[in-house]
Parts: structure tokens; C-alpha cells; sequence
């Protein structure tokens, strides 16, 4: 079962996690030597503005660890009455992929964005991420233009709230 706790960005166990991540993507990604790594501002994922999540799970020797992350923020909202959060930085370990976790977390940032009032959630990838694209396809995400210009991203998903 999947338990989080929130983080500021700041956090060493937030900034392991991400550090992790980015390096885990940079590895990975198409281009070698062109990953573009930015870290969160610490304001835009503290509440109601946004929230960053720390997934506690298991380590490889079945001790309790911190196993993924992830995150929301609030975006310029694209219309009247619309108001648009972006999923960011949605991570787990490569040991306990497949096992549900980031459909959970992601599950649990569109509820909290829910309750921060979003109507809508976005967020880029890169086609690459085979599983990522899939896990946002299979949670209701649709693809639609760019709505931003990260040199990372080729692909952009929204889902209404």
C-alpha cells in the first residue's frame, strides 16, 4: 500500500528524491547531454499553491525508505473560471515500478488539486517515457498542444477535474 507525506522541496529527503530523478533522467534521456534539470521553486509547491509529496515504501533489502515523489503547482489559468494545476516531477524508484504506486500518487495529487480548486491538470513528458505517456493515457489524460516550452518535453496531456 502506498502512504506519502507532504515536503517542502527543500527537504533532504525531497532533494535526494529529485536529485535522483534527474539523474535517472538525464542517463535515459534521447539526446545525451541535452537533459535540461531545473529544480522546484520551493513556493510554488507549498499549499494552496501546490504540494510535493515524498511515496514511503520499501528499499531493495525490505527496509522503509523513501521510494518516489512528486508534485503540483498552480499555473496561470487559461480561461475565466478555469483553474489549471501542472503534475510535476511524478517519480518512483526503478525497483517498485509496476507495482501501482505512481498511479496511486498520481491519483493522489489530482485529488489534491481537486481540493485546491483546479479544474484542470497538466503536464509534459518525453516520448521516451513510454510508461509515463501510458500511466497518463490510462488515468483519463488526453494529449493537446504545448502549453509550455520545455526542452524536455514532446508531449503535453490535460485532464479535466
Amino acid at each position: 500500500m502506498a502512504t506519502w507525506r507532504e515536503a517542502n522541496v527543500t527537504d533532504d529527503a525531497a532533494l535526494a528524491l529529485l536529485t535522483e530523478y534527474f539523474s535517472s533522467r538525464a542517463e535515459s534521456f534521447p539526446s545525451a547531454g541535452r537533459y535540461r534539470t531545473v529544480f522546484p521553486a520551493p513556493e510554488q509547491f507549498v499549499p494552496p499553491a501546490g504540494v510535493f509529496l515524498i511515496v514511503e515504501g520499501e528499499d531493495l533489502a525490505g527496509e522503509a525508505a523513501d521510494v518516489g515523489c512528486g508534485g503540483i503547482r498552480r499555473l496561470e489559468d487559461p480561461a475565466p473560471g478555469a483553474v489549471r494545476f501542472e503534475v510535476k516531477h511524478l517519480w518512483i524508484q526503478p525497483h517498485l515500478r509496476g507495482a501501482g504506486l505512481g498511479k496511486a500518487l498520481l491519483a493522489e495529487l489530482e485529488r489534491r488539486a481537486r481540493e485546491f480548486g483546479a479544474t484542470e491538470l497538466v503536464l509534459d513528458t518525453n516520448a521516451a517515457l513510454l510508461a509515463a505517456g501510458g500511466l497518463y493515457r490510462s488515468s483519463g489524460y488526453s494529449e493537446v498542444p504545448p502549453y509550455n516550452d520545455n526542452p524536455n518535453a514532446t508531449h503535453w496531456f490535460r485532464k479535466e477535474l
